[in-house]
């Protein structure tokens, strides 16, 4: 990846399976004045929406049978150690911490960086979205250390360490595994203090000799340990001196998992320390929450689409870790909302932009933005009945109760270069309780930064082309809303 931040990156949107669209959408019917193949309304099945928030699934550990070096990624709400009494508890719990965390991630970038303190052959896994356990983190199963111990990591696309919390531990939050034990790995060494790999870390500490790290995130959860080399399981793939934490004080929002994947720009993110070995390309694919099926984290050329469009994807020197998208504006029922495209630019002082975030639940836009967004969305579900109140921090809910179906205008994403991504009904109006109240899945950002959130890139397999750019594209199932070009 080290040959990736010195120069642009690029998004593809992949044009999949454009057949689907008449077997498997009703009522569509394109507009006029602004003609698109792909239909201005969809239907929302409610009954079925809130039927998958009461739906509880046993984890299984990661499976290779299919011969196939992949992670599974898996919804948090299958981790045994975190429990909420009903939907509605998970949903106001996950819409917290969602809040801390787009507040850390700017104030980072008001800060120009200084608070970035994340910086103290092909294979894969499956992920674990926590969607549904108020985190809106997702979760893969890693073999840590010689013989390796199976743990779940958060993954995190803004964070660029990799660590695990450790044996003895003076302080440590509830994880679903046992805690790892580097006494008992015969492939541990710890870091020295003069290790260039120490250098690596902008908050870097030394005790006894041994290199110190220390992250904080937004929420109030952090980790302090010491920087150690360690080997990495993933299905049959051994990847071995990976530079990992070792957290012996932790804290935080991090139930169920035992430590962090961090997938960001940085050289110390797990990508960023493959390198070459994977050519810089990793993709994954985030599970629709209550389908029953998993999402999977492939590492290696072999995962990346081929046969699509390119659109610009920007890096933000002020804000390495994240990778920034070129958004050009937004449409409701196949119309494009009237937004100037001045205001999801990433200018060149490095405010503003569009990031994408595996880490945020809930997609944020600039007020200005936003307020024209919802305003036409709400104009086009004005034969929906409104919930008297908002909802945490959305202000747009609907009172679905007894309705089996919906039909509800089309919501898409403009990208930079034409392409256009119409999301699934189901990534922008969410069910908030049991008893069908479901609320529009967007609110506004206390900045000029947007952010693209985990549920609106739920059934879309996003491929990270560290040679060519970003490439995206819908998962089979989801093909019939798929991308276009203008």
């Amino acid at each position: 990846m080290g040959a990736v931040a010195s120069q642009a990156l690029f998004v593809l949107l992949l044009l999949l399976l454009l057949h689907l669209v008449a077997s498997t959408t009703t009522s569509a019917t394109a507009s006029t004045s602004h003609p698109t193949p792909y239909p201005d309304f969809q239907h929302l099945n409610v009954r079925e929406t809130i039927a998958a928030t009461k739906e509880t699934n046993e984890l299984s550990d990661n499976s290779d049978a299919d011969g196939k070096w992949k992670l599974k990624l898996v919804h948090r709400d299958k981790m045994s150690v975190s429990h909420f009494p009903d939907h509605r508890h998970r949903f106001e719990a996950r819409m917290k911490r969602d809040d801390k965390r787009v507040a850390s991630l700017i104030r980072r970038l008001a800060s120009g960086g200084a608070a970035a303190s994340y910086e103290v052959e092909d294979f894969g896994s499956e992920v674990v979205s926590g969607m549904d356990q108020g985190s809106g983190e997702y979760f893969v199963r890693i073999g840590v250390g010689s013989p390796p111990r199976s743990q779940y990591m958060v993954i995190d696309s803004g964070s660029d360490i990799v660590w695990v919390q450790c044996q003895p531990c003076n302080q440590c939050y509830r994880q679903s595994d046992p805690v790892f034990d580097p006494a008992n790995s015969a492939s541990f060494a710890g870091v020295s203090c003069s290790s260039s790999v120490c250098d690596r870390l902008e908050n870097a500490g030394c005790h006894a000799g041994r290199c110190h790290y220390e992250v904080m995130y937004g929420d109030g959860s952090y980790t302090k340990g010491t920087l150690a080399l360690e080997t990495l399981t993933f299905g049959r793939t051994v990847v071995r001196n990976m530079a990992i934490g070792c957290g012996h004080r932790n804290r935080g929002m991090f139930i169920g998992a035992a430590g962090l994947l961090g997938l960001g720009g940085g050289s110390m993110s797990f990508v960023g320390q493959l390198g070459g070995q994977t050519g810089g390309a990793f993709s994954y694919c985030l599970v629709s929450r209550g389908t029953g099926s998993s999402g999977s984290l492939v590492f290696g050329r072999g995962a990346l689409p081929v046969g699509a469009a390119w659109v610009p994807l920007l890096r933000n020197p002020r804000f390495p870790s994240f990778y920034y998208i070129g958004l050009a504006g937004l449409g409701v029922g196949g119309m494009r909302v009237p937004i100037p495209e001045a205001v999801f630019q990433l200018t060149e002082l490095g405010d503003g932009g569009v990031v994408m975030d595996t880490g945020t639940a809930v997609t944020r836009l600039p007020t200005v933005a936003y307020e024209a967004f919802r305003d036409t969305f709400v104009t086009e579900t004005a034969s929906l009945p409104r919930s008297s109140l908002g909802v945490s921090i959305f202000d747009t809910c609907y009172d679905l109760n007894g309705f089996v179906s919906v039909r509800v205008p089309t919501v898409s994403f403009y990208f930079t270069g034409g392409p256009i991504l119409t999301l699934p009904a189901r990534n922008f109006l969410i069910p908030v309780d049991e008893v069908g109240t479901f609320c529009f899945a967007f609110a506004p950002s206390p900045s000029g930064l947007s952010i693209i959130g985990n549920i609106q890139q739920e059934g879309i397999q996003i491929s990270f082309d560290g040679a060519n750019g970003l490439r995206l594209r819908f998962r089979a199932e989801e093909a019939h809303k798929s991308f276009s070009n203008l």
